[in-house]
């Protein structure tokens, strides 16, 4: 014992030979109750309550118009043989505007889901460098813009170097830049002028319920545009559902961030605090259509923004911002009056 108190410490290194590290002693594992059985999967229908309940009262509706129909020309025949072949031809004409209105909506919708999918495709590839699945994106594209004159000369130098390029990422690229930046560019430019035009009408506007009303006309009418100008061309249904990625994509993405340097811009000038109310509140609802048209050029789009920015709201309402400028320079502090 003595000798063992004694001795001095040593020190060595553990890669020494003739060393054995013993493992540290764990302490005992506590008895742990048996695993859980999985959570069993959420058993879906195939068709959701509102689609059962808009498919049955569609059918209802549609059963009543042609009882109603059917006796109406059997009164009619029974008034007069003449009027009974003129109500038959009337309803013949109507059932050919049915199925071609039908048809119409059905195509707008198969169009908008074609750009949806190749929306995805396109960002499977940046993902991955898939060169097959980039080639079949840049020759639907092609076909996409085949009626669109002014993109003649881009379809042609596209196909020419289509064959050129190995990385399936910088041939969705050059897709991108090759196609999409003549259309982005008169998307920019319809997203200004509408911007603007809130802007004037919603402030000189005498009524919130003409202002309301020219806001939702210019939202529909520019997010449709957009949807023609990138090969959409949807029907009313077609809208509805494009309205809805819109709505749901302004929900992601924050609707107008306060960070944007354009709001900054405002904010940090003092310049709504210098306009009169109705000037103000026609800067605004242009910043908001402005905001709601960059919406639908990224949900109109059929590619993602990889190679080309993405375009901001400084881009597209620079112009709100200099009239307000100047307007908060003329009117001044004592210019804040309700026109």
């Amino acid at each position: 014992m003595s000798e063992t108190r004694g001795r001095r410490p040593e020190i060595f290194r553990l890669e020494e030979a003739g060393l054995t590290v013993a493992p540290p002693e764990l302490p005992p594992e506590p008895d742990l109750p048996e695993a859980l059985p999985p959570p069993r999967p959420r058993r879906r229908f195939g068709f959701s309550l509102g689609t059962m309940f808009w498919t049955g009262l569609g059918g209802l509706v549609s059963l009543g118009t042609g009882l109603a129909v059917s006796k109406l020309i059997e009164d009619l025949f029974a008034r007069a043989d003449w009027l009974g072949s003129v109500g038959l031809a009337f309803a013949a004409v109507f059932g050919v505007a049915v199925i071609g209105i039908v048809g119409r909506e059905a195509l707008g919708l198969a169009r908008l889901s074609s750009l949806d999918a190749l929306r995805d495709r396109a960002a499977d590839a940046l993902a991955t460098d898939d060169r097959p699945t980039a080639e079949g994106v840049a020759k639907d594209l092609l076909k996409l813009a085949q009626d669109n004159p002014a993109l003649a000369r881009a379809r042609g130098d596209l196909s020419t170097h289509l064959g050129a390029i190995i990385d399936g990422a910088d041939l969705v690229r050059l897709t991108e830049r090759t196609l999409m930046a003549p259309l982005d560019a008169q998307a920019r430019a319809l997203v200004s002028d509408a911007a603007k035009r809130v802007s004037v009408v919603t402030a000189v506007s005498p009524r919130a319920a003409v202002d309301l009303f020219f806001v939702l006309y210019t939202a529909f009418t520019l997010t449709r545009r957009l949807a023609d100008l990138y090969g959409g061309r949807p029907g009313l249904l077609g809208m509805i559902r494009l309205a809805r990625h819109v709505l749901s994509h302004l929900a992601v993405t924050g609707g107008m961030a306060a960070g944007d340097s354009l709001v900054q811009q405002i904010l940090g000038h003092g310049i709504a605090a210098r306009l009169s109310a109705r000037l103000g509140e026609g800067v605004v609802n242009g910043l908001l259509t402005a905001r709601l048209g960059l919406a639908a050029i990224a949900v109109t789009r059929p590619l993602p923004f990889a190679a080309l920015p993405a375009p901001r709201l400084s881009d597209v309402a620079a112009g709100l911002i200099r009239r307000a400028e100047e307007d908060a320079k003329v009117s001044g502090p004592k210019g804040r009056t309700e026109t």
